[in-house]
């Protein structure tokens, strides 16, 4: 499960890195640069959801081991 999140928070890091490079910094808020916006706000919520995944996954193994 480790290696999944591993992978999908890789993902979710070069999908950021790929809308930035979409940003037009002279018209931010016109065409691509608001989907790219919208795309960097996703992935970052993406990376979000994974880390408390994985938080809440270490968690449970620690609840489990303690019983």
């Amino acid at each position: 499960m480790k290696i999944f999140t591993n992978i999908l928070v890789f993902l979710a890091l070069a999908l950021i890195i790929f809308n930035i490079t979409l940003l037009d910094f002279n018209h931010p808020f016109q065409g691509d640069s608001m989907v790219a916006f919208v795309g960097i706000g996703a992935s970052f919520c993406a990376v979000l959801i994974l880390l408390i995944f994985r938080m809440s996954k270490k968690i449970e193994e620690k609840m489990n081991d303690n019983i």
